[in-house]
């Protein structure tokens, strides 16, 4: 069975209420990604990653790579991982004019359709369509549009759709922002189920008007709002209580299940309460490259405890091409005397856009080089890196460091969808 099959099962089964699930990875970071896929080893399950439109798209997006190089990327990440290519499946996540927001609609429209196209021909199995966000000459942009639009890029992508394995969709735009939200909240509002009935009809009749029935078939996703979000310093936890009646009266159709955005930071009995609740799909994202900035900063603990550590560091590195650059933290962290710790520390994890600077890679390949030729006491590994005895033993520690940070989060999120 292919790996798309196997996740339409597992949304079939979630939509049914059974309790099943599975994590999608949202990041482009290779070493975190090659840390995921290195959980993945011991068994053969499916393993979704996703890119979103700003990250990747047919003009590059701020990785600068396009879907098909994103594509390639993965694959070769699998391959030195010792992951079966055929257990991915890559998904493209908030495909729409959002990169191109402040354009006139015609032409942001007229960019979604060739990123779409892009996508599809890379090979991409699960696509998220999202025209929700207003152009620049939309005004208040209403539901029956956003719908119409989400049809427009579905017939691009069924056209560009290539072999006998179609693509696999996901509709609904009540999510919060990705990445994290720019300022604290003092409440979240949980979809109503009459809102996600609307939502689901409105993308139907409109795929339906463009002969797209065979599509709505293959949309196997919803996106509502569980009451979950996260900002900089503040995680909204999951209360199954009010979204028991978004779980009980939307009126999914068999074959369709919800879609949970911006799960980071949940507790893993949150995740599983998710799960049970109809979320057949948990995205994650700032939490895994937050947990690599973690192993990176023990690292740095611990060379500096040993006075090994090469200058510049990898935190001075950082903090330089934050300062150069500001663009990227400066709207989640308010101005006064905790910007250091915020930017660098925050939940909604800036740095992860800084990793690439040639300074820090440089920094962070020297920081590894020390680790990996040092002799490090047990008890100091274990203070900054949690296990003294990091496994798999034949892998570089620096390797391990990070492979057991990401590793956790990866193992949380798999429990709670049901992997053994």
């Amino acid at each position: 069975m292919s790996a798309l099959r196997t996740l339409r099962g597992i949304v079939a089964e979630a939509g049914a209420g059974r309790r099943r699930g599975l994590p999608s990875w949202c990041t482009a970071h290779g070493p975190t990604l090659a840390a995921i896929l290195a959980a993945h080893r011991g068994d053969d399950g499916p393993i979704l990653v996703e890119a979103t439109c700003n990250q990747v798209n047919h003009r590059g997006g701020y990785t600068g790579l396009a879907p098909a190089d994103f594509q390639a990327f993965v694959l070769g990440l699998a391959d030195r991982a010792g992951v079966d290519r055929a257990r991915l499946i890559l998904g493209g996540d908030h495909l729409g004019p959002n990169p191109w927001k402040s354009l006139p609609a015609a032409q942001a429209m007229d960019e979604a359709r060739r990123m779409v196209d892009a996508y599809v021909r890379a090979g991409f199995g699960k696509i998220h369509l999202d025209a929700s966000m207003a152009c620049a000459d939309d005004g208040d942009l209403p539901e029956e549009t956003i719908a119409e639009r989400a049809a427009d890029l579905c017939a691009v992508a069924e056209a560009a759709a290539q072999g006998a394995e179609k693509p696999l969709y996901v509709v609904g735009t009540e999510v919060p922002i990705p990445g994290g939200e720019l300022s604290a909240l003092d409440a979240l509002a949980v979809t109503p189920p009459e809102a996600a009935r609307r939502a689901r009809e409105l993308h139907r009749d409109a795929f339906a008007r463009r002969g797209l029935g065979a599509a709505t078939e293959r949309t196997i996703g919803l996106v509502v709002q569980p009451g979950v979000d996260m900002g900089n310093d503040q995680v909204f936890a999951f209360d199954p209580a009010k979204a028991a009646a978004l779980a009980a009266g939307a009126d999914l159709p068999p074959g369709l299940a919800f879609e949970a955005h911006s799960t980071d930071f949940q507790t893993e009995a949150a995740l599983s309460a998710l799960v049970a609740s109809r979320f057949a799909v948990l995205k994650v994202g700032p939490a895994l490259t937050f947990a690599y900035r973690e192993a990176t900063f023990a690292m740095a603990q611990i060379a500096a405890t040993l006075g090994i550590e090469p200058r510049p560091g990898v935190v001075a590195a950082l903090e330089a091409a934050m300062d150069a650059d500001p663009s990227h933290w400066r709207p989640y962290v308010a101005e006064g005397d905790g910007t250091r710790v915020a930017r660098l520390y925050g939940l909604s994890d800036r740095v992860r856009y800084y990793w690439a600077a040639p300074p820090v890679a440089r920094a962070c390949a020297d920081l590894e080089a020390a680790i990996d030729g040092a002799t490090i006491p047990h008890g100091l590994l274990s203070q900054f890196a949690d296990d003294p005895f990091l496994e798999p033993a034949g892998s570089p520690l620096s390797k391990r460091i990070v492979a057991a940070k990401v590793g956790a989060v990866v193992g949380r999120y798999r429990r709670a969808c049901g992997a053994p």
